[in-house]
């Protein structure tokens, strides 16, 4: 049975986040938390946020035991980008853009 989490609209690239997301695929649930402890990137908190959702999420079925729990699935979806424009020399101007993410966790039990 899977057990879903979901961050939307994370102020991430989707590009940094993917980097995370390798980290804890198919690892333990609690092996999963202890990388994302001692990672100091800022993703790493987020996702360990969205980790701890799925958790939560999983208690509350009370079908699944938790000791039996791993990460299916982890990947940062692509959101929406904010456009921003910075003066440049000469009367140019270039465009600064703020990517945001959509953070899933998938649990499963083996």
């Amino acid at each position: 049975m899977e057990i879903k989490a979901k961050a939307k609209f994370v102020k991430i690239s989707p590009k940094k986040a993917k980097l995370i997301a390798d980290l804890i695929r198919g690892k333990n649930v609690n092996d999963a938390v202890q990388i994302l402890t001692y990672t100091p990137r800022n993703g790493a908190r987020l996702f360990l946020k969205v980790l701890k959702s799925a958790i939560a999420n999983a208690e509350q079925k009370k079908v699944i035991d938790l000791d039996t729990l791993y990460v299916k699935g982890a990947f940062a979806d692509k959101s929406f980008m904010l456009k921003r424009v910075m003066p440049k020399a000469m009367g140019r101007a270039d465009m600064i853009k703020k990517k945001y993410s959509h953070l899933t966790v998938v649990l499963d039990e083996k």
